[in-house]
């Protein structure tokens, strides 16, 4: 009988225990070992392995725990560093579902604290006075609803020194997806009170705490930089450009092929063209989530996408300026970007067109293809894979203003060569635009070619406002199939109040008959005219 499937599976006991397929990852624990910083950060994108791995940590180094077992036959046994298996108190924590509102996100929290304390009630049966008064008023604290996290900003800290007074030994400390509940308070419009309250609670563990021996926290993002980690000794700060741990979150491709074809199934061009295309440091990396789905499910599609909201990506981009929309634009039509990357801070507290191409990257809808230069921070990014790509098709929908499925079903119905439906989706797109003074001249209409960029570069080569023929085209849409049909658009604009649309329409089909724009293009071709005046429209539509 096969191994299970791990889809979605965050413990690494259970991962261990119970008959699933396990990618080996535990050389891992040697790295964070041997290069001995007191903090390290790791930013990765969702779906990429961060929760499972901070669970074998800690199963790894936990002193309640027997772990022989857990990790026999893996590639840490034939190390030095096993005699490090079980040798240290260790914390835990997840704020992965500190979402909802300020109360909920708060509480959460705190009940994840109460939690620890409940665990290690046994530590506390012979504190001194003093320490019984600091517990008694941090487990007040963590119980009573109306008292805020900036006043138990102990609690972790005094954790960690009841555990070294206990075991003789200082504290190993693993947060998972740390950040979520400052993203959280970012997209709920309570920022300012959670960074201030959890804040303090790792400032006091990380930084001043003299209990801790190492700590290592996941997220996708850097955030309240100057609380946390200003002035922390050997914070190491791991982002995806980075080489180190570059090849413990995601498959690589060696990884990749072998589960593929555990479960009878192979790696082939068309699956690298869907999951492929991330960069970790110097490995090539596929989204582990969607890899395990298509094992699964035997269906080459989607997995990714469907897995979280991009509500902070959406928010960031409303607030982006002009070099970032320029920048944008660039990308949908290029497929690639040459810009400044800033990762190592989050958007929301250094709002630049820098930190906004580094949320994306970390966020993982963009991947760094080529370095220019790690000191300045310049990078070419592109879209990874088919899969994102889907997802780029959205966010360019939020970014035009035009709802998703209208711009879906447009293309869908000029693919399929259903003229008059294609008429009536462009039409009802040009009613929704805020206004008609922003319909009046050609670059107004520009938002079809980036809406084709986006849903089309799969199927079709975009061209766009270049030489071709004896002139230069609005639009050719180039098929990559011999079978497929492609498409040449040419717009034309009235300016007067009476115009004859119909017959404007049928010149533009002219001019690309004349000015042969069709010269570099085989195989069958549709020419589109389309005339407009404000919001309204005829099209010519001729096949050749």
């Amino acid at each position: 009988m096969k191994k299970r499937i791990p889809v979605g599976l965050k413990d690494y006991e259970k991962l261990r225990n119970e008959n699933y397929y396990v990618v080996d990852k535990t050389l891992m624990i040697k790295d964070f070992l041997e290069r001995g910083n007191e903090v390290t950060l790791i930013t990765r994108p969702r779906r990429f392995g961060k929760t499972i791995n901070i669970s074998m940590m800690a199963e790894f180094f936990d002193i309640t725990k027997n772990s022989k077992k857990l990790f026999k036959n893996t590639k840490i046994i034939n190390t030095e560093y096993v005699s490090e298996m079980n040798q240290y108190p260790t914390v835990f924590i997840s704020f992965a579902d500190a979402k909802g509102d300020k109360d909920i996100v708060t509480k959460h929290i705190k009940s994840y604290f109460r939690s620890l304390y409940n665990d290690y009630d046994f530590i506390f049966k012979n504190l001194t006075r003093l320490e019984t008064y600091d517990y008694e008023t941090i487990i007040h604290g963590l119980t009573n609803e109306k008292i805020e996290l900036k006043h138990i900003s102990d609690s972790l800290a005094f954790l960690m020194r009841i555990l070294e007074k206990y075991y003789n030994k200082k504290v190993m400390i693993f947060i998972d997806e740390y950040d979520t509940p400052f993203i959280e308070a970012h997209l709920g419009g309570f920022y300012e009170e959670i960074r201030d309250g959890l804040s303090s609670i790792l400032h006091n563990a990380l930084k001043t705490s003299t209990s801790l021996q190492y700590a290592m926290m996941t997220g996708i993002q850097r955030v309240a930089k100057e609380n946390i980690f200003s002035d922390l000794n050997n914070l190491v700060v791991c982002t995806v450009k980075d080489p180190e741990y570059a090849q413990y979150f995601g498959f690589t491709e060696e990884e990749t092929k072998e589960a593929l074809e555990y479960y009878d199934m192979s790696l082939n061009s068309e699956v690298k063209s869907m999951f492929n295309g991330y960069h970790f440091g110097n490995n090539e990396i596929y989204d582990p989530w969607s890899v395990l789905n298509y094992a699964s499910r035997k269906v080459l599609e989607p997995y990714w996408i469907n897995t979280s909201s991009n509500e902070m990506i959406k928010k960031a981009m409303e607030s982006s300026d002009d070099a970032f929309n320029r920048g944008y634009e660039e990308l949908i039509q290029t497929g690639k970007l040459e810009t400044l990357v800033r990762m190592e801070t989050s958007f929301f507290e250094m709002n630049s067109t820098s930190s906004l191409w580094g949320l994306l990257v970390n966020a993982g809808y963009l991947t760094i293809s080529k370095i220019i230069s790690n000191q300045e921070g310049l990078y070419v990014i592109k879209v990874p894979n088919q899969e994102v790509q889907q997802e780029f098709q959205k966010l360019t929908a939020h970014y035009l203003k035009v709802a998703g499925t209208d711009l879906f079903t447009m293309f869908s119905a000029l693919k399929r060569r259903k003229k008059e439906d294609f008429k009536d989706k462009y039409q009802r797109i040009l009613l929704t635009l805020p206004s008609y003074h922003d319909l009046k001249d050609e670059n107004s209409y520009h938002m079809m070619a980036l809406g084709m960029c986006a849903w089309l570069c799969h199927d079709y080569k975009i061209i766009s406002n270049r030489e071709a023929g004896k002139g230069r085209c609005d639009i050719i849409l180039k098929a990559r199939k011999e079978n497929q049909v492609s498409y040449i658009l040419e717009f034309k604009y009235a300016k007067d109040s009476n115009p004859d649309l119909k017959e404007l329409a049928k010149t533009a089909v002219e001019q690309i008959k004349d000015r042969k724009y069709d010269t570099e293009i085989s195989g069958k071709i549709i020419y589109i005219g389309l005339a407009h005046y404000q919001k309204n429209i005829e099209i010519e539509w001729q096949e050749k």
